[in-house]
């Protein structure tokens, strides 16, 4: 089932009830004078952050959703009940933005409770209409109309780093053998259709899907999954060593960040070299001192193949010293 992450959805408050004209009946006095209720308000609308990243799935195909109208007033002045609110759940890391306004909201904490829109107050009955020149008042008003508004509902992924490369570079291998997730793998391009997550100690990994040229503007699977990066506190740039040209591979994929969002490209990275089983370890060093001297001799450059212990053993650390530095840095800010 495909990965949802973008879907509009109409929302709308509850409308208030209307207030009515009515006579307080007493012993004696059919007509005791107004007695007219109050309508109950519209309920509201909420949204409310969960943690579950496939939610939006739930709104593949119901996509309006109502709060209760208030109840219309009573007789002897009785108001009629409030609607009842609703609450509309998304995942952490969504973004509503009312297609109207532009105004957009973001849902950050597991738990964050936000209203989004007011029912209608409900409407006066004839008893707020007496007075001493007007003791049997026919006026009443009716209820207002519930906030109504049309979302595009987007959800980008909060992840500690986020791997980034062409299809088939080894991604999601990388993020099985790191975590306990369970990332589809295969022979084949775009095994990856949507991004997945593992946990590395406390540190939350995002394999996005592999990325091609024009993937800014919309080719291959696009900059659907590009947006993911943009909550992503760095980035490993995976690089296959069955690429024949790694080299250019790695500023297609930079430039592509780049077109998408400038501050992609200003994010700190770390590159990794996988598959080196394919090389002898005379041609690694050949494959990485051409990287280096291409790109810059102070880039940081890391190998890793899957088949050995030692070099993922050495990886985690090195990410894990990576993401603690970032975290005692956002301590310090």
């Amino acid at each position: 089932m495909a990965f949802i992450d973008e879907v509009t959805l109409t929302l709308a408050a509850g409308n208030g009830g209307d207030g009515v004209v009515r006579w307080k009946q007493e012993k004696f006095r059919p007509m005791g004078g107004p007695g007219g209720g109050d309508g109950g308000n519209g309920g509201d609308v909420y949204a409310q952050t969960i943690d579950d990243l496939s939610y939006l799935e739930y709104y593949r195909f119901k996509k309006e959703f109502s709060a209760q109208k208030g109840e219309d007033g009573g007789g002897n002045n009785k108001e009629g009940a409030n609607g009842e609110d609703i609450t509309v759940r998304f995942p952490r890391g969504t973004v509503l933005t009312n297609t109207e306004t532009g105004e957009s909201i973001e849902l950050k904490e597991i738990g964050d409770t936000i209203c989004l829109l007011k029912g209608g107050r409900g409407g006066l009955g004839n008893d707020h209409f007496k007075s001493s020149t007007n003791t049997t008042p026919y006026e009443w008003t009716p209820g207002k109309l519930g906030e109504k508004a049309e979302f595009l509902v987007e959800l980008k992924l909060f992840a500690d780093a986020g791997f980034v490369g062409l299809p088939s570079a080894g991604k999601s291998t990388l993020l099985n053998i790191l975590t306990n997730a369970k990332s589809k793998v295969g022979e084949y391009h775009f095994t990856t259709l949507e991004p997945h997550l593992g946990a590395l100690g406390p540190y939350v990994l995002a394999d996005i899907p592999g990325l091609i040229e024009g993937a800014s503007e919309g080719k291959g699977l696009g900059y659907k999954f590009l947006k993911h990066l943009t909550r992503t506190k760095m980035l490993v740039h995976v690089i296959g060593l069955d690429n024949e040209d790694p080299i250019n591979s790695y500023k297609e994929i930079r430039h592509e960040l780049e077109a998408y969002d400038t501050k992609l490209a200003e994010k700190q990275e770390i590159i990794l070299f996988t598959k080196t089983d394919l090389l002898d370890e005379q041609e690694l060093k050949k494959s990485i001192a051409a990287f280096k001297k291409e790109i810059g001799p102070e880039t940081k450059i890391y190998s890793l193949t899957a088949y050995d212990e030692d070099t993922i053993k050495a990886f985690k650390e090195v990410l894990i010293g990576y993401l603690e530095k970032q975290a005692q840095q956002k301590t310090h800010d």
